[in-house]
């Protein structure tokens, strides 16, 4: 398995694409720290993933929170004697978040704590404790829209992704000689609960953004995941600051 025995933390595993990652990651042996703010959520996907034969716990964490952030790195060394793979997952994407023009300040503020401040705070702890254990892998989660421009924007979210693939590369540069690798993905319009929801209600606003892939559909969470678990995996030793895109092709659509 290409994962075995590696652990791993993924936050916002409750649901969406971080509950796929502990399902896929876990069938391929790593042993799964689900760090997730709803206990319920954080639970279920426990239980799935020892329903299916893996090994995994969970930890109430949010991940904007200094010491939620080093409570779930102790608790993964504490339950499995090591930290492999930090999968930066959690995030935010609020209805209120427009142009600059129109977004609240309390709305960009939420964003970024969770989209930035998050992934500052869970390297912060995680990289000390790989560097230890000789060495691991950051994954981070961005976004096409760090890449390009859009004419119905988000802005506070764009900016937030845009600050990970930045981050990932000074990280990458730092704490690669230790050991550590930090990559991202940079994922298009995928199905999850977080996207769908909102798209749903605004079939317009969907038809639109189908209309600019050359697909033709939306990713699935598993399609980001498979990239994730390269990442994870030995198999990526040598692969270090890289903004890994899939989307489909959109950001490289002109029409």
């Amino acid at each position: 398995m290409r994962l075995e025995n590696k652990v791993s933390i993924i936050t916002g595993g409750g649901g969406g694409m971080g509950r796929v990652a502990a399902q896929l990651f876990a069938a391929q042996g790593a042993r799964i720290v689900v760090a997730e703010y709803s206990e319920a959520a954080g639970a279920e996907t426990v239980e799935l993933v020892r329903a299916a034969g893996g090994e995994a716990t969970f930890v109430k964490t949010d991940v904007s929170s200094d010491a939620d952030a080093r409570a779930m790195v102790e608790h993964a060394l504490a339950t499995y004697g090591r930290l492999d793979c930090l999968y930066n997952n959690a995030g935010v994407m609020p209805e209120a978040d427009h142009s600059v023009v129109d977004t609240d300040v309390a709305t960009w503020d939420a964003v970024m704590a969770v989209n930035v401040r998050g992934v500052f705070l869970g390297c912060k702890y995680a990289i000390p404790a790989m560097i230890a254990g000789g060495g691991g892998s950051i994954i981070n989660i961005a976004s096409f829209v760090a890449l390009v421009g859009c004419s119905v924007p988000q802005d506070a979210y764009t900016a937030s992704k845009g600050a990970v693939l930045s981050l990932t590369r000074s990280l990458a540069v730092q704490f690669g000689p230790e050991g550590v690798r930090t990559n991202a993905i940079c994922p298009g319009p995928v199905e999850t609960p977080l996207l769908m929801d909102w798209l749903v209600k605004d079939e317009a606003a969907k038809q639109l953004r189908l209309a600019r892939n050359p697909t033709g559909r939306f990713g699935k969470p598993e399609e980001i995941v498979h990239m994730a678990v390269y990442l994870a995996s030995d198999e990526s030793r040598w692969t270090n600051g890289a903004s890994l895109v899939v989307d489909g092709g959109i950001t490289v659509n002109y029409f």
